[in-house]
């Protein structure tokens, strides 16, 4: 079958999750919120002034644009004062004086009750006593009225979203110190081989070091996922199916790497077979990584993967991020596909679709690769997308192709 096919199937196997936690603003970056959230206040909770300046009466200094209206200062406020000085009417004003009121404000301090807008000291003489105006402002004017930011009760978070950092800027000016969000998704990552070896070790004879799970862990950061468990195994059948036993009773996704293809020691299609897994599908349209298969045990997705660092990744990729974003209902965070202009030839022709390594930027996507070996990695570092090539496609420099970007 093809990708697109896979990815379907994979999806209308999963359910979302619905248990849900409470998590620390501080830490909520990323999380997909679980129910809609409402101000509980207004913000600003009071009228307060944007500049630095005086609060008056916009009436009272219509006219200052033409010649300069002084002004009795009352009082002074800073950002964080609540001592409001006493407003006079205009009427008492005028029978103890014949200067009508001003207050001076600070950015960010209340502007007293009675005052409606702002005017900037620039346009002032500075006074202190008796301040004069020499410009008219209108009402409302450089004024931050009461929940002009966020209304009370109006709708700041939307259930299914993912908070980013303005969410977090606006809960915590709402004064929320934490919010309810879907849990993580639970990732156990089973990587099989006698040949693997954990780094920190001298390595010995024979043995390579583990590298797939490390690169296959960094990417749960940014999927709202967290690994419960990562551990190595031989390529043994008892301590396969030991492994993946323990794994679905905690995780909601398996990932296991190596032993899917047809060597004696790949294990796996039988263990998965054994253990009475309903497979969703194996040996999809798709270079490199065709063995990989998904099944399910128990409800709980398994993913297992090409021993090929290459091709684990480039199948990772394709799959994991379609199953997250089903089971935290967060479509945001499936693979990205765009169409470029290839900046160089390809010369290969391949018998099946395959997933090229590959560079994009400002609309073009070039080979910075030259070995396409699905068990090289060190040549990945320049690259941030896979070239789609249909099978028997013969592409040059000036082609408009598919691309899929790889996650950051």
């Amino acid at each position: 079958m093809e990708i697109e096919e896979a990815v379907s199937i994979l999806k209308n196997a999963l359910k979302p999750i619905e248990e849900t936690e409470f998590c620390p603003l501080s830490e909520a970056f990323g999380r997909i919120a679980a129910c809609d959230v409402f101000a509980p206040i207004n913000v600003p909770p009071f009228a307060k002034s944007a500049m630095d300046g005086y609060a008056v009466r916009a009436a009272d200094v219509a006219d200052a644009s033409e010649a300069p209206v002084q002004l009795k200062v009352i009082g002074e406020l800073f950002a964080g004062d609540w001592e409001l000085p006493p407003v006079s009417t205009a009427a008492t004003c005028q029978s103890q004086s014949t200067l009508l009121p001003a207050v001076r404000v600070m950015t960010g301090s209340p502007v007293p009750e009675g005052f409606d807008a702002v005017v900037m000291q620039e346009d002032t003489d500075y006074g202190e006593d008796i301040v004069r105006i020499y410009k008219s402002v209108q009402p409302f004017q450089n004024y931050c009225a009461v929940g002009e930011d966020i209304k009370k009760d109006s709708l700041v978070l939307k259930s299914g979203s993912k908070i980013g950092r303005s969410h977090i800027g606006i809960l915590a000016s709402l004064g929320i110190l934490e919010v309810e969000v879907l849990r993580k998704v639970k990732v156990a990552i089973i990587s099989t081989g006698s040949e693997l070896f954990q780094a920190g070790r001298p390595l010995p004879p024979g043995k390579i070091y583990s590298s797939i799970a490390p690169m296959l862990i960094s990417s749960l950061q940014n999927a709202d996922a967290c690994l419960i468990k990562n551990q190595l195994v031989k390529d043994d059948e008892i301590e396969i199916t030991s492994a993946i036993k323990d794994a679905a009773g905690i995780a909601d996704i398996i990932i296991t790497t190596g032993g899917v293809s047809v060597g004696k020691k790949d294990l796996l299609p039988d263990i998965l077979n054994t253990l009475g897994t309903r497979k969703l599908f194996s040996h999809v349209n798709i270079q490199p990584g065709t063995p990989t298969l998904a099944s399910l045990l128990d409800g709980k997705l398994i993913l297992s993967l090409s021993g090929n660092p290459y091709a684990a990744l480039a199948n990772f990729d394709i799959y994991f991020y379609h199953a997250i974003s089903v089971l935290n209902e967060n479509p945001e965070i499936e693979p990205e596909k765009k169409t470029a202009i290839l900046a160089s030839d390809y010369e290969k022709i391949n018998k099946m679709r395959r997933l090229v390594r590959a560079r994009y930027e400002d609309g073009k996507v070039s080979l910075p690769a030259n070995n396409h070996n699905s068990s090289v990695i060190g040549n990945l570092t320049g690259c941030n997308c896979y070239l789609d090539l249909p099978a028997q496609s013969h592409i040059k420099k000036g082609d408009k192709v598919e691309i899929l970007m790889m996650k950051k």
